[in-house]
């Protein structure tokens, strides 16, 4: 990615904490110069204190990106600060959760290109997923910016309306905890069939981490890997009965969870 227009005209981090800070270490790395970066921020950690970057200090007139990385609930207070690069060149991209395409126009005004995304927190370790969803003002050229910063964390998907931004929260933005619990769990039931409790957590993070990455790097699905280990009659079958069971199993525990999160991202959006 060619990050000479942002080197030239700049790039302001409106919030860092730690999905900002994973953001900034990958476009530092990436090639974005520390001094076309300004950071907004009331608490900057010691770690971007370090970077080089500008700290709160005047932004630059006209930059090429102003990423808004603050919490949805301190949106409202954060964003008439921006309100004067608005209805320019610079491009907002957005990774603010339940904040809608419209809440910004409104702020900012109606005719500044905007970006949505959903990134999900393994962005921290460079694994992330984030999908996009640009406004009418944004252009190809935005759009591909966005993604170019984004790929820093991880990788991006495109989306085809702003509708859909809900259902990729329950998916993939929400998703981690889900896996967090799994691991929770697994290791709490291998301590109930005799594990020592170090022992079954290692055994469930590593299950887990390593089936993931097979899941990414096979060319078969996730079912067709499924199948290949699983026995008739035998070991993994007999537990999948129980995960598989239409009723109490996992597809309508995660069926239901999924749609619990889409909803509640519907209702915050409003």
């Amino acid at each position: 990615m060619d990050f000479t227009k942002i080197n030239t005209r700049g790039l302001v981090l409106l919030g860092c904490g730690k999905m900002g800070s994973a953001l900034l270490e990958g476009w530092l790395k990436g090639g974005i110069d520390a001094g076309a970066v300004y950071v907004l921020d009331p608490n900057p950690s010691d770690w971007v204190k370090a970077q080089g970057v500008h700290i709160n200090e005047d932004l630059p007139d006209d930059p090429a990106i102003a990423l808004l990385a603050v919490k949805p609930q301190m949106m409202g207070d954060a964003l008439p600060s921006m309100a004067a690069l608005g209805n320019g060149t610079t491009l907002f991209l957005s990774i603010a959760a339940g904040t809608s395409i419209a809440h910004f126009e409104e702020a900012l005004g109606g005719q500044t290109p905007i970006v949505r995304s959903m990134p999900n927190t393994p962005a921290a370790v460079g694994r992330g997923i984030t999908a996009i969803i640009g406004n009418t003002h944004a252009t190809a050229a935005d759009l591909d910016l966005a993604e170019g910063l984004l790929k820093a964390v991880g990788q991006v998907v495109r989306l085809e309306n702003e509708g859909q931004i809900d259902a990729v929260t329950g998916v993939s933005g929400s998703g981690p905890a889900y896996v967090f619990h799994l691991i929770e769990t697994m290791a709490a039931a291998g301590e109930a069939q005799g594990l020592a409790p170090e022992l079954a957590m290692q055994l469930a993070k590593a299950t887990v981490a390593g089936a993931g990455a097979l899941a990414e790097a096979a060319e078969e699905s996730p079912a067709q890997l499924r199948v290949n280990v699983t026995s008739p009659n035998g070991t993994t079958a007999a537990a999948l009965n129980v995960l598989m069971d239409r009723e109490k199993g996992f597809p309508k525990l995660l069926g239901d969870a999924v749609k619990a999160a889409t909803e509640r991202g519907r209702e915050l959006g409003k």
